[in-house]
């Protein structure tokens, strides 16, 4: 589960004194104790009883500018403090059931009963309200490819809650969660890992009864692009899809470009051809994420032929 930080009683600061602190003391979010080390500080951020609501305030009367520069996430997420060189600080608002959002959206939005873990590594204090419950667990990264249906020795930890004052530190690829709605609306303040390696790193939802992957959560702009220059772009496009699949050297852009190689082709054998030689890769995760796409190829072939045929009137 996520290491909880211990933390004393501390005096409130304010969030200036925060992102000063981060900026001065060498702080680097893939270091473990680097990170325990800005607990009580945060636990100080939390102390300040009125700083949130004070910029809540300051973004309406702006109609909130700060915002739609710089917060990329839904409604639930107040940025507090953007991307810088390695972190960002955010503020989480959790609904209860009895909230007239969670009663007119349902827990979907808010990441509620879906077990997964982050590509990255973040800080977390409750803030306001009961908080949010989560079951915890853990599994070892070491030795995971992160291919759906992976066993990875997923290990039940507890039940627990983001308790006021409460600080806890969320491990990247580490500590998993099935989040659990909290009992009234409550507010978290998290730092935020901004480094470049988030980017390129998976983020899994797993099923927790079977301890696997379930599936891969996040994907890239680059495999978007590569979707529309596999099938629109013309042969150019096409060559530069085809050494993205041969040389990338990430293994989730290769994947991803033979994927989309495999879609474009003509006809569905021609596809499940080049999967198949896919599956040969000397990448685990390559090979059999290949062998998971042509199972879903050949599972589907039958509307995707007839789709494909052309209509008569």
């Amino acid at each position: 589960m996520p290491r909880v930080i211990p933390t004393e009683d501390v005096p409130p600061i304010e969030l200036g004194e925060l992102v000063a602190a981060l900026d001065e003391s060498g702080f680097d979010p893939r270091d473990e104790e680097s990170f325990a080390a800005m607990g009580p500080l945060l636990r100080g951020l939390a102390a300040n009883r009125t700083f949130l609501a004070d910029i809540a305030v300051a973004e309406l009367k702006d109609r909130c500018a700060a915002q739609s520069r710089a917060n990329g996430y839904t409604p639930q997420v107040l940025m507090l403090h953007p991307a810088g060189r390695n972190y960002f600080i955010r503020a989480n608002f959790w609904p209860g059931p009895s909230d007239p959002i969670f009663r007119s959206s349902g827990p979907s939005p808010f990441f509620y009963y879906l077990p997964h873990d982050h590509n990255f590594s973040f800080l977390t204090v409750g803030y306001l309200g009961p908080g949010y419950w989560s079951d915890y667990y853990e599994y070892d990264p070491e030795g995971v490819v992160g291919y759906p249906g992976e066993k990875v020795g997923l290990r039940f930890v507890e039940r627990a809650r983001l308790e006021p004052g409460k600080v806890m530190l969320y491990r990247a690829h580490r500590d998993v969660h099935l989040q659990l709605p909290a009992d009234e609306m409550s507010i978290s303040i998290n730092i935020m890992e901004a480094t470049p390696e988030v980017a390129r790193a998976s983020q899994y939802r797993f099923d927790v009864e079977r301890g696997e992957i379930a599936s891969i959560l996040n994907s890239t702009t680059t495999e978007a692009l590569l979707a529309i220059a596999a099938n629109q772009g013309g042969e150019n496009a096409r060559d530069v899809v085809e050494t993205f699949a041969a040389r990338h050297h990430d293994e989730r852009i290769r994947f991803a470009a033979l994927r989309e190689l495999a879609l474009s082709e003509p006809d569905i054998d021609t596809g499940l051809d080049r999967l198949a030689r896919g599956r040969a890769s000397p990448s685990r995760f390559v090979a059999e994420m290949c062998a998971l796409e042509a199972a879903r190829l050949a599972a589907n072939r039958g509307w995707l032929e007839r789709d494909a045929q052309p209509s008569v009137r």
